[in-house]
């Protein structure tokens, strides 16, 4: 498994907050809703995209942007259009005056905006948390990822464009699905490009050797993977291996593999009830209190308050 499938696996988009937007101009959405990870795709008219303090990106059908920030920004129909409408934490919108637009502007099931029919449409994905091992992945994103219609030959938007106005069996999983396919082809679009080179573990696996050794540590996490088994299983030297490896990573084998540990087990102590000692053997630890001693090492909590602390 790739660092990137491995990463948007840890979670999924579970509980994604999807929606059909349809406007008519003048329009101005100013979001401040906090949200780590947003994927924006536009299915007819045009919009601007507008972040605080950046330069302002015009979008057209077709095309994608992937947000991985939480700071404000604006999507409006030219970018000096003052706000018309505020999107806080939760999805709650309001005027800038404060009072409730949910209701009026509503115009259907995951379909939000102010016309029925509206010239600019776009595809809203929002991403409310990733979690400690898909902040893993958005700490070396860049702040946007801008594919155009023409770099991408993706059908995903118009499957997307479809399946939101439905309500079938599964919708919601479905939805969560495609949601995660756009996300994937944005990010596997930067990764590709040749005018960037991802940092780190992200941009590894184009080594063959490096590759093949985080597929085994992603793949098999429980494993007790130690540098010599792992460059065993590469075919490399213990030395060559440990070398190679943090050249390319950025991190020697065994720190990336123990932070890969500890983020899929914070993941899990926040999702579910599985007792410590069962999460511990999951991810390689055969001692509780050894996994216990690193997490908090990691954390600052140990995995019970962690818990607690994320559920409360």
């Amino acid at each position: 498994m790739d660092p990137i499938t491995a990463l948007l696996d840890a979670p999924r988009a579970q509980g994604a907050f999807l929606l059909r937007v349809t406007m008519t101009p003048p329009w101005s959405v100013r979001i401040e809703d906090e949200a780590p990870l947003t994927i924006v795709a536009v299915t007819s008219g045009s919009a601007c995209y507008a972040p605080d303090g950046g330069e302002p990106v015009r979008l057209l059908p077709g095309d994608l942007i992937l947000i991985a920030r939480p700071d404000p920004y604006l999507f409006a129909d030219t970018p000096d259009r003052p706000p018309q409408a505020l999107i806080h934490p939760g999805g709650r919108c309001e005027t800038p005056a404060g009072a409730s637009l949910e209701l009026p502007m509503r115009q259907g099931v995951r379909t939000w905006g102010n016309a029925t029919q509206g010239q600019d449409t776009m595809l809203v994905g929002t991403y409310p948390s990733v979690g400690a091992a898909g902040s893993r992945l958005l700490s070396v994103l860049p702040p946007t990822i801008l594919v155009r219609e023409a770099e991408h030959r993706t059908g995903l938007i118009t499957v997307l464009a479809n399946e939101i106005q439905g309500d079938g069996v599964g919708q919601a999983s479905l939805l969560d699905r495609l949601l995660d396919g756009l996300t994937v082809t944005a990010i596997r679009h930067w990764v590709e490009s040749p005018q960037e080179r991802p940092p780190g573990w992200l941009g590894a696996g184009a080594d063959p050797v490096v590759g093949a050794a985080l597929d085994l540590m992603h793949d098999q996490t429980a494993e007790a993977w130690t540098v010599a088994s792992l460059a065993r299983r590469v075919g490399l030297s213990r030395a060559g291996f440990a070398r190679r490896f943090t050249t390319a990573v950025g991190e020697p084998p065994m720190s990336y593999l123990t932070a890969w540990r500890l983020a899929l087990a914070a993941d899990r102590l926040r999702h579910d009830d599985a007792p410590v000692f069962r999460v511990a053997a999951e991810v390689g630890y055969r001692s509780q209190f050894t996994f216990s001693t690193a997490f908090k090492r990691h954390y600052g909590d140990s995995p019970l308050a962690y818990r607690q602390r994320r559920s409360s």
